[in-house]
């Protein structure tokens, strides 16, 4: 963000119209035929046109280019960020909420509790709902964001307030079948917590949002997850209770598989790996990509083309006799089911004493825990790490150590990659 919160350019293509106009890095976008942009979502609606008049600011001198462009020609522009004007905050205080309950030292970005609905268009962020001004509305009416992704809960209003912990919360189907009426997708998520919002709760919230269909063209049912520093009072599944919502949710696509065409409530992966369960074959996600909520995730993975041998790490390819695959505790099992049989692969998992044993999913293992628990083992020639453990905006851990340096630590002296 600029210091006028116009959109800061970081780069312009080699040989694009921006480069020919004059347009450089560094200069401040503020304006596309009048309107002034707030982010690179106006910057794609209002660059569309074919004849455009960019205003751009540079020094604090304003500079006007006009352009004309082709209909599928980009003008070649990269901002500094998506969102000219910061990013929304969550007004809500869920007692599950992750951020809330993160231990002091980590990244800066990892504090920040955004809840912005132009970062669920452009990135897939989950959002409540809960900051909308009517203006927001108007925009989305006028730009068509769709899909947007959305963190329901619970259908109940009055539930649904106490989750939020936030009595302002507006009620979340009325919203819902709003952008419905807009033409907007929507896909929804459930974070179940034991004893809040399970059981009938449950069955009312799906059934509630499957009267949405196609408008509401998901659910994701989420177990909650909680670190050892939580402390709004919630708990995890038991191993009975988790049977009890697996159950129940696949009874829920049992019935509307014929009525819609699609099971429309879907698990993540966590259930099933807890629980023991195949996780189901591709066709049952109906067409859908919900990976990056932990829906289909292992799915993919199983039906992908796994090699060891022959991959590139850096710039040097290698052939490696003896790999070591790194992971957390849920998905071992599953590795280990993938390499069995092949020679010289060894997979090792890290247990998440950072956040505490319950949470098992490889994409919070911290590169401390990886170095302190793999240190003393008999490492392979490569080492190969999932890739959302370094899911950081420079490449870093939660933590934020970077991939060379847990190498280097590990005292591994040839290469490790996180192409897993």
């Amino acid at each position: 963000m600029g210091k006028s919160g116009y959109g800061v350019i970081a780069a312009v293509a080699e040989g694009s119209i921006a480069e020919r106009e004059g347009v450089r890095p560094g200069d401040q976008m503020v304006s596309i035929n009048g309107h002034v942009l707030r982010d690179v979502i106006d910057y794609r609606f209002y660059g569309a046109e074919e004849e455009l008049e960019i205003v751009v600011e540079r020094d604090g001198q304003r500079m006007v280019f006009q352009v004309e462009r082709g209909y599928d020609e980009d003008l070649g522009i990269e901002f500094a960020a998506p969102t000219f004007d910061g990013i929304r905050r969550c007004n809500s205080h869920c007692a599950f909420c992750f951020i809330a309950g993160m231990p002091k030292g980590m990244r800066p970005s990892l504090y920040v509790k955004d809840d912005d609905y132009r970062y669920s268009f452009l990135f897939g962020n989950f959002i409540t709902l809960t900051n909308l001004t009517e203006a927001d509305w108007q925009r989305l009416a006028e730009q068509r964001l769709s899909p947007l992704y959305v963190s329901v809960h619970a259908t109940d209003p009055d539930l649904r307030r106490r989750i939020f912990g936030n009595q302002n919360a507006p009620d979340v189907m009325a919203q819902l079948a709003r952008l419905a009426g807009m033409g907007i997708e929507v896909h929804t998520q459930i974070v179940v917590v034991p004893e809040l919002n399970d059981g009938p709760h449950l069955d009312r919230s799906i059934g509630d949002l499957t009267d949405l269909y196609p408008g509401v063209r998901s659910v994701s049912i989420v177990p909650v997850g909680l670190t050892k520093y939580h402390r709004g009072g919630c708990r995890v599944h038991t191993l009975r209770e988790a049977r009890a919502v697996f159950e129940q949710v696949t009874g829920w696509q049992q019935r509307l598989l014929p009525r819609l065409g699609v099971r429309f409530a879907y698990l993540s992966d966590e259930w099933y790996l807890r629980l023991g369960e195949e996780v189901p074959p591709t066709e049952a996600y109906d067409g859908l990509d919900l990976t990056e909520n932990g829906v289909g995730m292992v799915r993919r993975f199983l039906g992908s083309e796994f090699q060891v041998s022959g991959f590139r790490a850096g710039r040097v390819n290698l052939k490696p006799e003896t790999v070591t695959l790194v992971t957390g505790t849920l998905f071992a099992p599953v590795l280990r089911r993938m390499t069995e049989g092949m020679a010289g692969v060894e997979v090792m998992e890290v247990a998440n004493r950072f956040f505490g044993e319950t949470v098992t999913v490889a994409g919070l293992l911290t590169g401390r825990d990886v170095i302190d628990q793999l240190r003393e083992r008999e490492l392979g020639e490569v080492l190969m790490f999932p890739p959302a453990m370094f899911g950081g905006p420079e490449g870093e851990t939660l933590d934020g150590m970077g991939i060379e340096g847990v190498e280097r630590a590990l005292r591994n002296t040839q290469h490790a990659t996180r192409d897993m």
